[in-house]
């Protein structure tokens, strides 16, 4: 199989152009050779072929091929909005929620949050998130990269929000899940470790969130997400 990269500007058949340098280490850890063939995709719809041209030190030369429109994105657009579990387990949630088909990722701090992010630390942060999404989406086939949004306090962020379509939030008070919409967006709120407080609670259904629940059992917080996602955006 050929390797698959995400470059990030528009591309057209014919391009002749540098690799930016993520997307060119990539091929030099893998040996690629002058005539080897590529996949691309830039976030705008489709893939492309492509061939490299020339290898160099640090340089990597490809020509663009034909488009083809394929299209692996779910019909229903999902953003997810957490509260950040902690260590490695929010860079799983990142990888597992881009190959599931999630849409965007809201980062949250919330009053029962053990990772806590500002300033240049979670801008970072943001930054190395999203470069696992990208190669999620390279590795899993999809033609669009989920956006990670900058770090944001759970009550500026619900304060802030506007826009139309339904809007979940996971939690213990109901046994029920709302019925599911199979297209257009849908945004979702989950707690960190310990769950959102009351008083968090009750500011989202101030902001129109519906009670959701994903059954009886107690699911950690980097599991909750993934399992509504794949009630959400697999073949049914």
């Amino acid at each position: 199989m050929a390797l698959r990269l995400f470059v990030e500007a528009p591309l057209r058949a014919g391009a002749v152009f540098d690799l930016p340098p993520g997307p060119a280490r990539h091929v030099q850890v893998r040996r690629l050779q002058p005539g080897d063939a590529l996949q691309l995709f830039d976030g705008l719809g489709g893939e492309w072929t492509a061939e490299v041209l020339q290898m160099g030190r640090q340089q990597v030369s490809v020509r663009v091929g034909a488009h083809h429109a394929v299209d692996r994105e779910p019909a229903l657009a999902v953003t997810l909005a957490l509260g950040m579990p902690a260590n490695e387990r929010m860079d799983f949630l990142v990888e597992k929620a881009t190959e599931l088909g999630v849409a965007a990722i809201q980062p949250l701090v919330t009053e029962r949050s053990v990772l806590r992010l500002d300033g240049e630390r979670a801008e970072r942060k943001q930054a190395h998130w999203q470069g696992i999404a990208i190669a999620a989406a390279e590795q899993s086939g999809r033609t669009r990269v989920p956006v990670v949004q900058p770090v944001r306090a759970l009550p500026t962020w619900l304060a802030g929000l506007a826009g139309d379509g339904p809007r979940w939030l996971l939690s213990p008070a109901t046994t029920t899940l709302p019925a599911r919409p199979v297209s257009g967006t849908l945004l979702a709120l989950s707690g960190p470790e310990g769950g959102l407080s009351p008083n968090e609670e009750a500011l989202a259904r101030a902001q129109g969130f519906a009670d959701a629940s994903l059954g009886p059992r107690v699911l950690r917080a980097d599991t909750a997400p993934l399992a509504l996602l794949a009630a959400l955006t697999l073949p049914q």
